[in-house]
């Protein structure tokens, strides 16, 4: 059996500032439904979140390891962030 791992990254908005959080999973669907549900991340509770970056990984040590850099990474976050700003 192969399992598809997913790095996403999901935003809410506090204040008028938007907020991002990154995750993997292998289901994304029913992660996402947690996050909203309030039973997801401790930093997710009370907040209506929304997929705006995801990427497949074919293991779960390499979905691992890219949601870290992402994680750290907030330059490429915000980058995210603003192209989502300006599509929505």
């Amino acid at each position: 059996m192969t399992y598809i791992y997913y790095v996403y990254l999901i935003v809410t908005k506090r204040k008028n500032k938007l907020i991002s959080y990154v995750g993997y999973t292998s289901n994304l669907v029913a992660r996402l439904k947690l996050h909203n549900d309030g039973r997801g991340a401790k930093f997710t509770k009370g907040n209506f979140w929304k997929v705006i970056y995801k990427k497949k990984y074919k293991s779960k040590s390499l979905a691992m390891k890219n949601e870290y850099i992402l994680k750290k990474n907030y330059k490429l976050r915000n980058k995210i962030k603003s192209q989502y700003t300006l599509n929505e």
